[in-house]
């Protein structure tokens, strides 16, 4: 499997500094990110390493799904996930990730309510990311919709 590269360039100090992460092996984009940003309620146009994870996370659990969904017969026509995630102060001192929510709604023929949870629970066992972040607590809210 290939290795996939992020970069990210920094200027200043955490309080008045700023950088840009780029999305190197794929370049499909440059994304502004700063530290007081990060900490606010509002993104005003950066990304923060949560978001990234986030993305990283959503996409990643889309796939392991898909694929369990696929190998049991019952490709999804749809997946719709969100993955929240959350930081908060470490007692260690500095942040830490507290918590990832993943959110996911699908549309999937010929499986019932009990199996797509338990496929959905084992994609989120079982994806590379989630793998990753077994420090975190990942919790899990899936449903069908119809």
């Amino acid at each position: 499997m290939p290795t996939r590269t992020a970069r990210t360039a920094w200027n200043g100090g955490i309080q008045d500094g700023s950088g840009q992460v780029e999305l190197s092996s794929s370049g499909v984009g440059t994304f502004d990110v700063s530290f007081p940003k990060r900490a606010a309620e509002e993104a005003d146009g950066t990304t923060s390493p949560e978001e990234l994870v986030g993305a990283a996370h959503s996409s990643c659990y889309a796939m392991s799904l898909s694929g369990i969904l696929g190998r049991a017969g019952t490709p999804p026509q749809s997946l719709d996930i969100t993955a929240d995630v959350s930081v908060g102060q470490d007692p260690a001192g500095g942040l830490k990730l507290t918590g990832i929510k993943l959110t996911v709604r699908a549309e999937v023929d010929g499986i019932d309510d009990a199996g797509f949870k338990e496929a959905a629970e084992k994609a989120k066992v079982g994806c590379p990311i989630s793998k990753a972040l077994t420090g975190v607590d990942i919790t899990l809210d899936a449903a069908l919709e119809s």
